[in-house]
């Protein structure tokens, strides 16, 4: 286990307690993860000493501003080992990212193409995708789960025609914690020709990402879910395929010279970043990563995987419990219902007893409606939470289904 005592104080919202006086148990890391003190004090320092619009400003504060930004992008490129930081594009997230190549990369979908989606998919990553298809007269197609909630790859690749011209998938499921086997899925799609986009909210938090060995064509992540602020995230794109898209925003930053008949555009990734960026964002999520290297990914992935371990075996346990799918990898997301309760009510006293989660369906509402649910209660567990958090769980699961019997 980590010295989660030394990692616990790093993060001060830990410290509150909820309404009733409980000490915080905070299990709703697959929504956003809390921040430590060394990315929020990052930010600050941004603030206080360095705060200039980047790139056009001469003074040294411009000059600052811009250095210390582009040094967030080149951060950003060794963590996921891009070949050229070029190929990174700072978004507000996960959905921008996804939505910046639908409406870019998705000009060359034409009609009677075929788009290539996973049942398990966030409305971000199948939304797009379904209103370009309608837009372009294109064939939407979906990747089915087994029972396990693995994904089917004998369907997948019966689905893989010569018309599928993108492929969009997340790496890890929000809602069940399947990890896909990307790599693999990559290697299949690119013998068809088929372009990939890689869904990576939900992995960056927990294991290692290395772009170029997926070779994936896209990899989309918000900074959000792995300790930096919200409205910060990454889009990385394969330069070959990024200079021959078009701009998804218009404005200042991203032009090269403009007249009242014609404008020509920034090199990338510039062009894709229309006015003034998150700048302290960009800070947040450098600072971030520093974070996660110092601990080193593969110990954070050891906690979590331990803990998510434990989680299930108690639970499963339980009377009353089911948890929700088996899948080959799971990341560190628990996902179950409870015999009789709603998730909303479940989760409404896990609340009242200080564990925070998510009840719903998690922005997967056909997952869901495939399975046959409602929705579910999750638990979702990060750097900082501890055995006694799943300790917690697990009792305040049992007192809740005594109150509701």
């Amino acid at each position: 286990m980590l010295s989660m005592n030394l990692l616990h104080n790093d993060f001060p919202i830990l410290s509150r307690k909820n309404r009733e006086g409980k000490s915080l148990v905070y299990l709703d890391n697959a929504a956003t993860t809390q921040k430590p003190i060394q990315v929020i004090e990052a930010v600050s320092n941004f603030y206080k000493n360095h705060n200039a619009n980047i790139h056009r400003g001469i003074h040294f504060l411009g000059v600052e501003a811009t250095s210390i930004y582009e040094d967030c992008r080149e951060k950003v490129r060794r963590f996921i080992n891009a070949e050229s930081s070029d190929e990174i594009i700072f978004v507000r997230g996960t959905s921008e990212a996804v939505n910046l190549v639908s409406g870019t990369f998705g000009e060359q979908i034409g009609e009677g193409d075929e788009i290539l989606i996973t049942a398990m998919e966030h409305h971000s990553n199948l939304v797009p995708w379904q209103q370009l298809a309608f837009q372009k007269k294109a064939k939407l197609k979906v990747i089915p789960l087994n029972k396990k909630c693995d994904l089917d790859l004998n369907k997948f690749k019966k689905l893989l025609t010569p018309k599928v011209k993108l492929l969009a998938l997340c790496h890890i499921s929000n809602s069940i914690g399947t990890v896909n086997p990307v790599k693999n899925i990559v290697e299949l799609a690119h013998e068809n020709k088929t372009v990939v986009l890689v869904d990576g909210a939900q992995a960056m938090a927990h294991q290692s990402v290395d772009v170029q060995d997926l070779d994936c064509d896209f990899y989309a992540f918000s900074g959000h879910k792995m300790f930096a602020p919200t409205g910060i995230g990454v889009l990385y794109g394969k330069r070959s395929i990024l200079k021959n898209i078009p701009p998804y925003h218009y404005g200042g930053e991203m032009i090269k010279k403009v007249t009242f008949n014609k404008t020509s555009f920034a090199e990338l990734p510039h062009k894709f970043e229309a006015g003034t960026p998150d700048i302290g964002g960009a800070v947040g999520l450098a600072a971030a990563i520093d974070y996660i290297n110092e601990i080193g990914v593969d110990k954070i992935n050891a906690h979590t995987s331990e803990l998510t371990e434990k989680a299930l075996n108690e639970l499963s346990e339980v009377e009353g419990i089911k948890v929700v799918g088996a899948p080959k990898e799971r990341a560190a997301i628990v996902s179950f219902i409870v015999e009789g309760i709603h998730p909303h009510d479940m989760a409404t006293l896990l609340d009242e007893d200080g564990v925070a989660v998510r009840a719903g369906h998690h922005c997967t509402m056909p997952l869901m409606e495939s399975l046959g649910l409602q929705g579910t209660v999750r638990a979702s567990f990060s750097i900082y939470n501890t055995l006694n958090d799943v300790n917690r769980l697990v009792q305040s699961v049992k007192r809740a289904q005594h109150k509701l019997s």
